[in-house]
């Protein structure tokens, strides 16, 4: 167990995508020489998430390991919740990082909460509105702002929703830390792993980066947007889909049987983290039901449609870098048609502003941290305007 000497912030995480986005926190927090940085992993993606820890080279102090084969949502809390008691008996952290609106995320910050710990919530402030869309994450980062003391928000946005539900805590404007890593990403002698997009020629072809994978949308809808994807490959002569299918049984069930075999259509398992980031970068357009991507596309330039009824990301729509297409096959295949046609509509969305950071979002956590412990006497400067 670390000296008390030093201010002891665990962050705890379990799915991919929040990996990405506390690995550059977690670095500037292991920089700082009065703040002991503690790692915790449920391993809720095991698969997914491995990788992205090397990549890193972030090495879990603590390590739950708790997925298995169509885990439900009730074992995946349970199981964390219980896994996390232990560990924060044993090591009684001063302040528990959690990110975005897993059922990792949610159970930490009870946990924490039980513990009588200050939880600090990274990704703060997102919504939806709608109960049941995304499930169950929208209820997930609706509770854990009600638990949080620190409230840690990519946007002004999202300040200002919290604001209307009253939440009690600080609550600071950082910008994402998604676009701190792209800093570590992307780079133009990136050769891929994966031997499927190593044979890609981005310029002879144009290539939509596709991800769908939500809940929600799996079924119907799901079946929907690979049909759609069908339409985009047969009228357009010079587009290669390339499709990185999550390994939920429920999601391939649906996908394999629709695409799989067919023409210009590539579809591969989960990719790593390099492999996706310089794809979206090398790529024409990115269809995706993915909150991560709505973030990390339009910093790299690449217009971004929304395979969803609905965002908690209203201000990419707003700044015109990303687009609501719905779930149904119509109009995902018409507003993707005209951003192939119209160079003028492509323009518009491809250089929009993101207003989602400056690459400096763990610079102002890490502040804001130290801050509320008390290390400083400043709190940091907002990102961005009201």
């Amino acid at each position: 167990m670390p000296m008390k000497a030093k201010y002891i912030v665990m962050s705890v995480f379990g799915a991919r995508p929040d990996a990405v986005k506390m690995a550059p926190l977690m670095k500037t927090l292991a920089a700082d020489p009065e703040i002991h940085s503690v790692c915790c992993v449920t391993g809720q993606h095991r698969q997914m998430l491995d990788g992205i820890l090397s990549f890193f080279g972030i090495r879990p102090d603590y390590d739950l390991d708790i997925m298995t084969p169509r885990q439900s949502l009730a074992a995946i809390t349970a199981k964390s919740l219980m896994g996390m008691d232990e560990v924060f008996t044993e090591l009684r952290p001063d302040l528990v990082l959690t990110h975005g609106d897993t059922s990792t995320g949610f159970a930490a910050t009870l946990g924490a909460f039980y513990h009588k710990a200050p939880v600090g919530h990274v990704e703060a402030g997102l919504r939806t509105g709608a109960r049941y869309s995304p499930f169950p994450e929208e209820m997930n980062r609706q509770m854990i702002a009600r638990m949080a003391s620190l409230h840690f928000c990519p946007t002004w946005n999202n300040k200002h929703n919290l604001e209307a539900e009253k939440i009690d805590g600080a609550i600071y404007v950082t910008g994402n830390t998604v676009i701190d890593a792209l800093s570590m990403t992307v780079r133009d002698s990136h050769v891929f792993t994966d031997p499927a997009l190593r044979g890609l020629d981005f310029h002879k072809n144009r290539v939509l980066a596709v991800t769908a994978h939500r809940r929600e949308n799996v079924g119907e809808a799901l079946e929907n947007i690979c049909r759609a994807l069908l339409d985009l490959r047969d009228q357009n002569p010079d587009a290669v889909v390339v499709y990185p299918v999550h390994l939920s049984p429920a999601v391939r069930e649906t996908v394999m049987p629709l695409l799989g075999g067919q023409e210009r259509i590539i579809l591969t398992d989960p990719i790593g983290l390099l492999d996706m980031h310089n794809l979206i970068a090398r790529s024409y357009l990115v269809l995706t039901d993915s909150g991560g991507l709505q973030e990390e596309a339009p910093a790299l330039g690449k217009p971004v449609l929304v395979m969803r009824r609905e965002t908690e990301r209203p201000e990419a729509v707003a700044a015109g870098t990303v687009a609501l297409a719905g779930v149904e096959r119509a109009g995902i295949t018409e507003m993707a048609q005209e951003l192939m046609d119209s160079a003028e509509a492509y323009s518009r969305m491809a250089h929009a502003v993101n207003p989602y950071g400056d690459g400096h979002a763990s610079k102002r956590i890490t502040q804001a941290i130290r801050h509320f412990a008390g290390l400083s006497p400043e709190p940091p400067a907002a990102f961005g305007r009201p």
